[in-house]
Protein backbone atom coordinates (compact mmCIF):
# COMPACT_ATOMS: atom_id res chain seq x y z
CA UNK A 1 0.00 0.00 0.00
CA UNK A 2 1.18 3.81 -1.12
CA UNK A 3 2.28 5.59 1.57
CA UNK A 4 1.37 8.71 2.44
CA UNK A 5 4.71 10.47 1.48
CA UNK A 6 4.44 8.44 -1.99
CA UNK A 7 0.83 9.43 -2.75
CA UNK A 8 2.21 12.98 -2.14
CA UNK A 9 5.06 12.89 -4.32
CA UNK A 10 2.85 11.25 -6.85
CA UNK A 11 0.55 14.05 -6.73
CA UNK A 12 2.94 17.11 -7.73
CA UNK A 13 4.31 14.77 -9.98
CA UNK A 14 0.74 14.72 -11.85
CA UNK A 15 0.56 18.70 -11.01
CA UNK A 16 3.59 19.12 -12.44
CA UNK A 17 2.76 17.03 -15.89
CA UNK A 18 -0.32 18.96 -16.09
CA UNK A 19 0.97 22.28 -15.86
CA UNK A 20 3.20 21.36 -18.68
CA UNK A 21 0.25 20.09 -20.85
CA UNK A 22 -1.39 23.47 -20.07
CA UNK A 23 1.84 25.53 -20.96
CA UNK A 24 1.81 23.04 -24.01
CA UNK A 25 -1.07 23.36 -26.00
CA UNK A 26 -1.41 27.34 -26.15
CA UNK A 27 -3.86 28.46 -28.93
CA UNK A 28 -4.49 30.62 -31.74
CA UNK A 29 -6.39 33.33 -30.53
CA UNK A 30 -6.01 35.31 -34.00
CA UNK A 31 -7.67 31.60 -35.72
CA UNK A 32 -10.51 32.29 -37.54
CA UNK A 33 -13.95 30.02 -37.18
CA UNK A 34 -13.88 28.88 -40.53
CA UNK A 35 -9.78 28.14 -39.76
CA UNK A 36 -10.72 26.26 -36.68
CA UNK A 37 -13.66 24.16 -38.67
CA UNK A 38 -11.24 23.08 -41.04
CA UNK A 39 -8.63 21.98 -38.82
CA UNK A 40 -11.18 19.99 -36.47
CA UNK A 41 -12.60 18.32 -40.03
CA UNK A 42 -8.76 17.31 -40.78
CA UNK A 43 -7.81 15.72 -37.42
CA UNK A 44 -10.79 13.73 -36.93
CA UNK A 45 -9.55 12.02 -40.19
CA UNK A 46 -6.03 12.04 -40.09
CA UNK A 47 -4.41 10.69 -37.39
CA UNK A 48 -0.70 11.86 -37.61
CA UNK A 49 -2.25 15.66 -37.15
CA UNK A 50 -4.40 15.07 -34.64
CA UNK A 51 -1.36 13.89 -32.65
CA UNK A 52 0.71 16.73 -33.93
CA UNK A 53 -1.79 19.26 -32.82
CA UNK A 54 -3.14 18.42 -29.29
CA UNK A 55 -0.05 17.19 -28.11
CA UNK A 56 3.15 18.85 -28.61
CA UNK A 57 4.26 17.96 -24.82
CA UNK A 58 4.60 14.17 -26.22
CA UNK A 59 5.89 14.95 -29.50
CA UNK A 60 8.41 18.37 -29.66
CA UNK A 61 11.80 17.40 -27.10
CA UNK A 62 11.48 20.37 -25.42
CA UNK A 63 15.39 20.80 -24.74
CA UNK A 64 16.15 20.43 -28.95
CA UNK A 65 13.10 21.75 -30.33
CA UNK A 66 12.60 18.65 -32.56
CA UNK A 67 9.45 16.94 -33.56
CA UNK A 68 9.21 12.89 -33.05
CA UNK A 69 6.22 12.61 -35.66
CA UNK A 70 3.94 8.92 -35.32
CA UNK A 71 5.72 5.94 -36.27
CA UNK A 72 3.59 4.26 -39.84
CA UNK A 73 2.41 1.85 -37.24
CA UNK A 74 0.61 4.11 -35.07
CA UNK A 75 -1.54 5.27 -37.91
CA UNK A 76 -2.50 2.04 -39.17
CA UNK A 77 -2.93 1.20 -35.38
CA UNK A 78 -5.51 3.89 -34.88
CA UNK A 79 -7.08 4.05 -38.89
CA UNK A 80 -7.82 0.09 -37.87
CA UNK A 81 -9.08 0.77 -34.46
CA UNK A 82 -11.64 3.91 -35.68
CA UNK A 83 -12.59 1.58 -38.22
CA UNK A 84 -13.85 -1.70 -36.58
CA UNK A 85 -16.34 -0.68 -33.93
CA UNK A 86 -16.31 -4.30 -32.66
CA UNK A 87 -12.20 -5.03 -32.48
CA UNK A 88 -10.90 -7.68 -30.52
CA UNK A 89 -6.83 -7.02 -31.08
CA UNK A 90 -3.40 -7.43 -29.60
CA UNK A 91 -1.06 -5.04 -30.14
CA UNK A 92 2.19 -6.80 -29.55
CA UNK A 93 5.09 -3.54 -29.91
CA UNK A 94 8.73 -3.17 -28.68
CA UNK A 95 9.46 -1.51 -25.86
CA UNK A 96 9.62 2.60 -26.04
CA UNK A 97 7.34 2.11 -28.93
CA UNK A 98 4.93 4.07 -27.25
CA UNK A 99 2.20 1.67 -27.00
CA UNK A 100 0.27 2.93 -24.11
CA UNK A 101 0.73 6.88 -24.96
CA UNK A 102 -1.65 5.80 -28.36
CA UNK A 103 -3.51 3.20 -27.13
CA UNK A 104 -4.22 4.49 -23.60
CA UNK A 105 -4.55 8.41 -24.43
CA UNK A 106 -4.35 9.57 -28.15
CA UNK A 107 -6.59 7.09 -29.87
CA UNK A 108 -9.78 7.17 -27.06
CA UNK A 109 -9.80 10.71 -27.16
CA UNK A 110 -9.39 10.70 -30.94
CA UNK A 111 -12.27 8.22 -31.16
CA UNK A 112 -14.20 10.64 -28.41
CA UNK A 113 -14.28 13.79 -30.43
CA UNK A 114 -15.04 12.47 -33.18
CA UNK A 115 -18.29 14.08 -34.90
CA UNK A 116 -20.26 10.81 -34.04
CA UNK A 117 -18.57 10.04 -30.64
CA UNK A 118 -17.11 6.76 -31.18
CA UNK A 119 -16.15 6.48 -27.04
CA UNK A 120 -19.12 6.12 -24.21
CA UNK A 121 -17.18 4.14 -21.24
CA UNK A 122 -13.32 3.44 -21.30
CA UNK A 123 -12.36 1.05 -19.21
CA UNK A 124 -8.03 0.87 -18.57
CA UNK A 125 -6.78 -2.32 -16.91
CA UNK A 126 -3.28 -2.01 -15.88
CA UNK A 127 -1.05 -4.23 -13.31
CA UNK A 128 -2.24 -3.37 -9.88
CA UNK A 129 -5.23 -0.97 -9.30
CA UNK A 130 -2.48 2.18 -8.31
CA UNK A 131 -0.60 0.99 -12.00
CA UNK A 132 -3.78 1.45 -13.69
CA UNK A 133 -4.80 4.38 -11.75
CA UNK A 134 -1.71 6.23 -12.63
CA UNK A 135 -2.40 5.40 -16.06
CA UNK A 136 -5.67 7.00 -16.44
CA UNK A 137 -4.56 9.93 -14.65
CA UNK A 138 -3.03 10.85 -18.21
CA UNK A 139 -5.82 10.44 -20.33
CA UNK A 140 -7.60 12.72 -17.28
CA UNK A 141 -5.03 15.24 -17.51
CA UNK A 142 -5.61 16.12 -21.04
CA UNK A 143 -9.17 16.72 -20.42
CA UNK A 144 -9.21 18.93 -18.15
CA UNK A 145 -5.96 20.80 -19.03
CA UNK A 146 -5.27 20.64 -22.94
CA UNK A 147 -6.44 23.89 -24.05
CA UNK A 148 -6.15 22.71 -27.69
CA UNK A 149 -8.44 20.35 -27.15
CA UNK A 150 -10.81 21.95 -24.96
CA UNK A 151 -11.08 24.97 -27.33
CA UNK A 152 -12.05 22.57 -30.26
CA UNK A 153 -14.56 20.04 -28.97
CA UNK A 154 -15.65 22.23 -25.56
CA UNK A 155 -15.47 21.85 -21.67
CA UNK A 156 -14.63 18.19 -20.19
CA UNK A 157 -13.92 18.47 -16.85
CA UNK A 158 -17.56 17.46 -14.45
CA UNK A 159 -17.22 19.17 -11.39
CA UNK A 160 -18.01 17.07 -8.89
CA UNK A 161 -17.61 13.91 -11.12
CA UNK A 162 -13.51 13.84 -11.88
CA UNK A 163 -12.15 11.09 -8.90
CA UNK A 164 -8.76 9.40 -9.15
CA UNK A 165 -9.17 5.94 -10.77
CA UNK A 166 -12.78 7.09 -12.25
CA UNK A 167 -14.41 9.84 -13.75
CA UNK A 168 -16.93 11.75 -16.38
CA UNK A 169 -16.70 14.13 -18.29
CA UNK A 170 -19.15 16.77 -19.28
CA UNK A 171 -20.30 15.09 -22.37
CA UNK A 172 -20.95 11.81 -20.34
CA UNK A 173 -18.47 9.69 -21.57
CA UNK A 174 -16.89 7.28 -18.26
CA UNK A 175 -13.48 6.33 -17.55
CA UNK A 176 -12.64 3.23 -14.74
CA UNK A 177 -9.57 2.02 -13.49
CA UNK A 178 -9.28 -1.55 -12.90
CA UNK A 179 -6.35 -3.76 -11.61
CA UNK A 180 -5.03 -6.91 -12.88
CA UNK A 181 -8.03 -9.48 -11.33
CA UNK A 182 -10.35 -6.85 -9.88
CA UNK A 183 -13.95 -7.14 -10.07
CA UNK A 184 -15.19 -5.68 -13.65
CA UNK A 185 -18.34 -6.68 -13.02
CA UNK A 186 -21.08 -4.16 -13.59
CA UNK A 187 -19.54 -1.50 -15.10
CA UNK A 188 -21.35 0.85 -16.42
CA UNK A 189 -22.03 4.16 -16.65
CA UNK A 190 -26.51 5.26 -17.06
CA UNK A 191 -27.44 2.93 -19.91
CA UNK A 192 -23.74 2.06 -21.35
CA UNK A 193 -21.33 -0.76 -20.87
CA UNK A 194 -17.73 -0.42 -21.90
CA UNK A 195 -17.30 -0.02 -25.47
CA UNK A 196 -13.34 0.70 -25.21
CA UNK A 197 -11.26 -1.87 -23.02
CA UNK A 198 -7.77 -1.33 -22.98
CA UNK A 199 -4.94 -3.68 -20.89
CA UNK A 200 -2.09 -2.53 -20.79
CA UNK A 201 1.37 -4.10 -20.11
CA UNK A 202 -0.56 -7.21 -17.50
CA UNK A 203 2.30 -9.87 -17.72
CA UNK A 204 5.53 -9.74 -16.07
CA UNK A 205 8.49 -11.41 -14.93
CA UNK A 206 7.07 -12.97 -11.94
CA UNK A 207 3.36 -13.90 -12.89
CA UNK A 208 5.18 -15.67 -16.48
CA UNK A 209 7.27 -18.16 -13.94
CA UNK A 210 3.45 -19.57 -13.04
CA UNK A 211 1.58 -21.45 -15.81
CA UNK A 212 -0.96 -21.80 -13.31
CA UNK A 213 -1.31 -18.16 -12.43
CA UNK A 214 -0.76 -16.92 -16.36
CA UNK A 215 -3.68 -19.52 -16.97
CA UNK A 216 -6.12 -18.16 -14.27
CA UNK A 217 -5.46 -14.53 -15.26
CA UNK A 218 -5.91 -15.29 -19.36
CA UNK A 219 -9.24 -17.06 -17.77
CA UNK A 220 -10.04 -13.88 -15.90
CA UNK A 221 -9.42 -11.31 -19.48
CA UNK A 222 -11.36 -14.05 -21.13
CA UNK A 223 -14.10 -14.26 -18.63
CA UNK A 224 -14.57 -11.37 -16.31
CA UNK A 225 -12.87 -8.90 -18.29
CA UNK A 226 -14.44 -9.54 -22.04
CA UNK A 227 -17.88 -10.08 -20.22
CA UNK A 228 -17.64 -6.70 -19.00
CA UNK A 229 -18.64 -5.68 -22.72
CA UNK A 230 -22.08 -5.52 -24.31
CA UNK A 231 -22.60 -9.00 -25.61
CA UNK A 232 -18.99 -8.96 -26.77
CA UNK A 233 -19.93 -5.24 -28.73
CA UNK A 234 -16.92 -2.73 -28.41
CA UNK A 235 -13.17 -2.43 -28.60
CA UNK A 236 -11.12 -4.88 -26.69
CA UNK A 237 -7.48 -4.43 -26.56
CA UNK A 238 -4.42 -5.81 -24.77
CA UNK A 239 -0.70 -4.35 -25.30
CA UNK A 240 2.84 -4.84 -24.23
CA UNK A 241 5.62 -6.90 -25.46
CA UNK A 242 6.29 -10.23 -25.64
CA UNK A 243 8.17 -11.08 -22.29
CA UNK A 244 7.73 -14.72 -22.49
CA UNK A 245 6.31 -17.37 -24.51
CA UNK A 246 3.88 -18.35 -21.52
CA UNK A 247 2.19 -15.46 -20.77
CA UNK A 248 -1.39 -13.95 -20.65
CA UNK A 249 -0.35 -11.75 -24.33
CA UNK A 250 0.63 -14.71 -26.01
CA UNK A 251 -2.53 -16.41 -24.99
CA UNK A 252 -4.39 -13.48 -26.14
CA UNK A 253 -3.17 -13.25 -29.20
CA UNK A 254 -3.31 -17.01 -29.89
CA UNK A 255 -7.00 -16.66 -29.65
CA UNK A 256 -9.40 -16.83 -32.99
CA UNK A 257 -10.62 -13.96 -34.19
CA UNK A 258 -7.92 -11.55 -32.49
CA UNK A 259 -6.28 -9.37 -34.64
CA UNK A 260 -2.71 -8.86 -34.04
CA UNK A 261 -0.17 -6.16 -34.57
CA UNK A 262 3.47 -7.42 -33.64
CA UNK A 263 5.56 -4.37 -34.41
CA UNK A 264 9.56 -5.04 -33.38
CA UNK A 265 12.25 -2.13 -32.95
CA UNK A 266 14.23 -3.38 -36.44
CA UNK A 267 11.82 -4.23 -39.34
CA UNK A 268 11.89 -6.96 -41.80
CA UNK A 269 13.51 -5.10 -44.07
CA UNK A 270 16.19 -4.69 -41.24
CA UNK A 271 15.23 -0.59 -40.84
CA UNK A 272 14.31 1.22 -37.56
CA UNK A 273 10.28 0.45 -37.11
CA UNK A 274 10.61 4.39 -35.68
CA UNK A 275 12.91 5.90 -37.77
CA UNK A 276 11.88 9.46 -36.69
CA UNK A 277 13.01 8.32 -32.94
CA UNK A 278 15.78 6.00 -32.97
CA UNK A 279 18.68 5.87 -35.38
CA UNK A 280 20.48 2.80 -36.20
CA UNK A 281 23.34 3.23 -34.69
CA UNK A 282 21.53 4.28 -31.47
CA UNK A 283 19.59 0.99 -31.80
CA UNK A 284 22.69 -1.15 -32.15
CA UNK A 285 23.93 0.61 -29.13
CA UNK A 286 21.04 -0.84 -27.26
CA UNK A 287 21.37 -4.17 -28.38
CA UNK A 288 25.23 -3.94 -27.16
CA UNK A 289 23.96 -3.05 -23.83
CA UNK A 290 21.19 -5.48 -23.31
CA UNK A 291 22.83 -8.16 -24.95
CA UNK A 292 21.22 -10.78 -26.86
CA UNK A 293 18.62 -12.42 -25.55
CA UNK A 294 17.40 -9.39 -23.51
CA UNK A 295 17.04 -7.40 -26.34
CA UNK A 296 15.15 -9.95 -28.63
CA UNK A 297 12.96 -10.68 -25.66
CA UNK A 298 12.41 -6.51 -25.18
CA UNK A 299 12.66 -4.81 -28.56
CA UNK A 300 11.77 -7.97 -31.00
CA UNK A 301 8.86 -9.98 -29.04
CA UNK A 302 11.50 -13.00 -28.69
CA UNK A 303 11.52 -14.12 -25.55
CA UNK A 304 14.25 -17.52 -25.16
CA UNK A 305 14.25 -20.07 -22.78
CA UNK A 306 18.14 -20.06 -22.17
CA UNK A 307 19.16 -23.50 -21.89
CA UNK A 308 16.54 -25.29 -23.94
CA UNK A 309 19.89 -26.87 -25.74
CA UNK A 310 22.88 -25.33 -24.06
CA UNK A 311 23.37 -24.27 -20.89
CA UNK A 312 25.50 -21.16 -19.10
CA UNK A 313 27.44 -23.48 -16.70
CA UNK A 314 28.90 -25.55 -19.41
CA UNK A 315 30.70 -22.23 -20.91
CA UNK A 316 34.42 -22.86 -19.85
CA UNK A 317 37.44 -20.28 -20.00
CA UNK A 318 40.57 -21.31 -20.65
CA UNK A 319 44.09 -20.34 -21.46
CA UNK A 320 44.62 -20.83 -25.18
CA UNK A 321 47.68 -22.99 -26.06
CA UNK A 322 50.74 -22.49 -28.41
CA UNK A 323 49.02 -21.98 -31.51
CA UNK A 324 51.80 -24.23 -32.84
CA UNK A 325 50.27 -27.08 -30.83
CA UNK A 326 47.02 -27.36 -32.60
CA UNK A 327 46.87 -30.22 -34.65
CA UNK A 328 44.06 -28.20 -36.98
CA UNK A 329 42.74 -24.98 -37.12
CA UNK A 330 39.29 -24.48 -39.07
CA UNK A 331 37.91 -21.09 -39.91
CA UNK A 332 34.06 -21.82 -40.71
CA UNK A 333 31.99 -18.23 -41.97
CA UNK A 334 27.96 -18.25 -42.17
CA UNK A 335 27.25 -14.87 -43.78
CA UNK A 336 23.97 -14.99 -43.85
CA UNK A 337 23.45 -12.94 -46.84
CA UNK A 338 20.19 -11.81 -47.48
CA UNK A 339 20.09 -8.78 -50.02
CA UNK A 340 22.32 -5.68 -49.16
CA UNK A 341 20.64 -5.25 -45.12
CA UNK A 342 23.28 -4.57 -43.07
CA UNK A 343 21.07 -5.65 -39.95
CA UNK A 344 21.84 -9.29 -40.56
CA UNK A 345 24.81 -11.21 -38.39
CA UNK A 346 27.43 -12.47 -39.39
CA UNK A 347 29.37 -14.93 -38.21
CA UNK A 348 33.04 -16.23 -38.61
CA UNK A 349 34.45 -18.44 -35.95
CA UNK A 350 38.08 -19.69 -35.37
CA UNK A 351 38.49 -23.32 -33.87
CA UNK A 352 41.09 -25.43 -32.97
CA UNK A 353 42.09 -29.00 -31.35
CA UNK A 354 44.43 -30.24 -28.78
CA UNK A 355 44.21 -33.75 -28.27
CA UNK A 356 40.68 -34.32 -27.22
CA UNK A 357 39.95 -30.40 -26.32
CA UNK A 358 38.13 -28.34 -28.91
CA UNK A 359 39.07 -24.43 -28.48
CA UNK A 360 36.92 -21.36 -29.73
CA UNK A 361 39.86 -19.09 -30.24
CA UNK A 362 38.21 -16.11 -32.35
CA UNK A 363 34.66 -15.02 -33.48
CA UNK A 364 33.12 -12.41 -35.13
CA UNK A 365 29.65 -12.10 -34.56
CA UNK A 366 28.11 -8.41 -36.03
CA UNK A 367 25.47 -6.66 -37.92
CA UNK A 368 26.98 -5.68 -40.24
CA UNK A 369 27.83 -5.32 -44.17
CA UNK A 370 29.70 -8.29 -46.21
CA UNK A 371 32.15 -5.90 -46.72
CA UNK A 372 33.34 -5.30 -43.16
CA UNK A 373 32.97 -8.80 -42.26
CA UNK A 374 35.76 -9.37 -45.59
CA UNK A 375 37.84 -7.28 -43.59
CA UNK A 376 38.22 -8.91 -40.44
CA UNK A 377 38.82 -12.07 -42.44
CA UNK A 378 41.88 -10.61 -44.17
CA UNK A 379 42.87 -8.89 -40.89
CA UNK A 380 42.26 -12.54 -39.58
CA UNK A 381 44.73 -14.84 -42.08
CA UNK A 382 47.12 -11.81 -42.17
CA UNK A 383 47.87 -12.01 -37.76
CA UNK A 384 47.87 -16.20 -38.61
CA UNK A 385 50.96 -15.13 -41.26
CA UNK A 386 52.38 -13.38 -38.70
CA UNK A 387 51.73 -16.21 -35.83
CA UNK A 388 53.06 -18.52 -38.40
CA UNK A 389 49.46 -21.48 -38.26
CA UNK A 390 48.13 -22.72 -41.23
CA UNK A 391 44.14 -21.90 -41.04
CA UNK A 392 41.59 -24.41 -42.78
CA UNK A 393 38.77 -21.63 -44.39
CA UNK A 394 35.23 -22.83 -44.90
CA UNK A 395 31.98 -20.99 -45.96
CA UNK A 396 28.81 -23.07 -46.73
CA UNK A 397 28.85 -23.79 -50.71
CA UNK A 398 25.22 -22.08 -51.38
CA UNK A 399 27.30 -18.43 -50.02
CA UNK A 400 29.78 -19.12 -52.49
CA UNK A 401 27.97 -16.91 -54.93
CA UNK A 402 29.23 -14.11 -57.18
CA UNK A 403 27.58 -11.06 -54.97
CA UNK A 404 29.66 -12.56 -51.72
CA UNK A 405 32.99 -13.29 -53.66
CA UNK A 406 32.67 -10.23 -55.49
CA UNK A 407 33.27 -8.64 -51.76
CA UNK A 408 36.31 -10.98 -51.24
CA UNK A 409 37.95 -9.94 -54.68
CA UNK A 410 37.54 -6.24 -54.07
CA UNK A 411 39.46 -6.65 -51.08
CA UNK A 412 41.77 -9.11 -52.39
CA UNK A 413 42.98 -6.93 -55.31
CA UNK A 414 43.58 -4.30 -52.93
CA UNK A 415 45.75 -6.69 -50.59
CA UNK A 416 47.03 -8.54 -53.57
CA UNK A 417 45.79 -11.98 -52.80
CA UNK A 418 42.96 -14.34 -52.34
CA UNK A 419 41.53 -15.88 -49.09
CA UNK A 420 41.81 -19.97 -49.88
CA UNK A 421 38.06 -20.42 -49.37
CA UNK A 422 36.81 -23.78 -50.27
CA UNK A 423 33.12 -24.25 -49.99
CA UNK A 424 30.99 -26.54 -47.33
CA UNK A 425 29.46 -29.32 -49.91
CA UNK A 426 27.63 -31.35 -46.79
CA UNK A 427 24.21 -32.47 -47.68
CA UNK A 428 23.51 -31.19 -43.87
CA UNK A 429 20.43 -32.24 -42.19
CA UNK A 430 18.26 -29.68 -40.28
CA UNK A 431 20.24 -27.06 -38.40
CA UNK A 432 18.81 -27.35 -34.86
CA UNK A 433 19.51 -31.32 -35.57
CA UNK A 434 23.39 -30.46 -36.49
CA UNK A 435 23.72 -28.23 -33.66
CA UNK A 436 21.85 -30.01 -30.95
CA UNK A 437 23.97 -33.06 -32.32
CA UNK A 438 27.06 -31.03 -31.21
CA UNK A 439 26.27 -29.98 -27.42
CA UNK A 440 27.13 -32.94 -25.81
CA UNK A 441 30.29 -31.90 -26.19
CA UNK A 442 30.10 -28.51 -24.70
CA UNK A 443 28.30 -30.31 -21.38
CA UNK A 444 30.76 -33.41 -21.15
CA UNK A 445 33.80 -29.93 -20.84
CA UNK A 446 35.54 -30.60 -24.37
CA UNK A 447 34.76 -27.27 -25.39
CA UNK A 448 37.03 -24.46 -23.69
CA UNK A 449 36.73 -20.70 -24.92
CA UNK A 450 39.99 -18.68 -25.21
CA UNK A 451 39.80 -16.28 -21.91
CA UNK A 452 41.88 -13.67 -23.79
CA UNK A 453 38.52 -12.78 -25.79
CA UNK A 454 36.73 -13.37 -22.59
CA UNK A 455 35.87 -9.59 -22.88
CA UNK A 456 35.43 -9.67 -26.94
CA UNK A 457 31.95 -8.48 -27.54
CA UNK A 458 31.92 -10.63 -30.81
CA UNK A 459 32.92 -13.49 -28.86
CA UNK A 460 30.20 -12.35 -26.53
CA UNK A 461 27.55 -11.65 -29.00
CA UNK A 462 28.16 -16.09 -29.82
CA UNK A 463 27.64 -17.22 -26.47
CA UNK A 464 24.60 -15.35 -26.14
CA UNK A 465 23.40 -16.80 -29.39
CA UNK A 466 24.70 -19.84 -28.48
CA UNK A 467 22.61 -20.01 -25.16
CA UNK A 468 19.70 -18.76 -26.63
CA UNK A 469 19.32 -21.94 -29.48
CA UNK A 470 16.36 -23.42 -29.41
CA UNK A 471 13.91 -25.38 -31.74
CA UNK A 472 12.02 -23.08 -34.25
CA UNK A 473 14.17 -20.23 -32.97
CA UNK A 474 13.26 -16.62 -34.20
CA UNK A 475 16.18 -15.03 -33.62
CA UNK A 476 19.33 -15.27 -34.82
CA UNK A 477 21.55 -18.15 -35.09
CA UNK A 478 24.49 -17.94 -37.21
CA UNK A 479 27.12 -18.04 -34.22
CA UNK A 480 26.16 -21.45 -33.53
CA UNK A 481 25.96 -22.17 -37.30
CA UNK A 482 29.08 -21.35 -38.13
CA UNK A 483 30.48 -23.47 -34.82
CA UNK A 484 28.94 -26.59 -35.59
CA UNK A 485 30.77 -26.11 -39.42
CA UNK A 486 33.99 -25.93 -37.82
CA UNK A 487 33.18 -28.34 -35.35
CA UNK A 488 32.52 -30.88 -38.12
CA UNK A 489 35.50 -30.23 -40.27
CA UNK A 490 37.66 -30.81 -37.14
CA UNK A 491 36.07 -33.87 -36.27
CA UNK A 492 36.43 -34.99 -39.73
CA UNK A 493 39.67 -34.41 -40.40
CA UNK A 494 40.87 -35.98 -36.68
CA UNK A 495 39.08 -39.02 -37.43
CA UNK A 496 40.31 -39.51 -40.97
CA UNK A 497 43.78 -38.59 -39.64
CA UNK A 498 43.57 -40.84 -36.51
CA UNK A 499 42.48 -44.05 -37.91
CA UNK A 500 44.63 -46.61 -39.17
CA UNK A 501 43.58 -49.39 -40.94
CA UNK A 502 44.71 -53.20 -39.64
CA UNK A 503 44.15 -55.97 -42.25
CA UNK A 504 43.64 -59.67 -41.53
CA UNK A 505 41.76 -62.19 -39.36
CA UNK A 506 39.72 -60.41 -37.34
CA UNK A 507 39.11 -61.66 -33.74
CA UNK A 508 35.91 -63.11 -32.63
CA UNK A 509 34.52 -65.22 -29.93
CA UNK A 510 35.19 -68.05 -32.48
CA UNK A 511 38.83 -67.61 -33.39
CA UNK A 512 40.42 -66.24 -30.30
CA UNK A 513 43.02 -68.51 -28.41
CA UNK A 514 42.13 -69.22 -24.50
Amino acid sequence: MATKANINETLERWKKHCETVQNSTTINVAETEKEKLARIKKVRGDYAAFVDYYFPHYTINPETGKTTPCADFHIKAANKVKKERNLKAVFRWHRGAAKSTHLDIFIPLWLKCQEVKQLNVMVLVGKSEDNANTLLADIQAELQFNQRYIHDFGQQYNNGSWEDGEFVTKDGTAFFARGRGQSPRGLRYRSHRPDYIVIDDLDDDELCESPARVTRLTNWVKEALFGALDGGRGRFIMVGNLIAKNSVLANIAATDGVHVSQVNIWDKDGNVSWGAKWTPDEVKAIERFQGYRSFQKEYMNNPITEGAVFRQDWIKWGKLPDLKKFEELILYIDPSFKGTTKNDYKAAKLWGKVGSQLWHIKAFVRQCSVAEMVRWLYDLYEWSLQKNIAIKWYMEANFMQDTILDEFRREGDLRGYQLPISGDKRKKPDKFQRVEAISPLWERGFVTYNEDEKNDPDMLAGIDQTLAFEKGMRGHDDAPDADEGAIWYLQKHTRVNSFTPSFGRRNNAKNILW
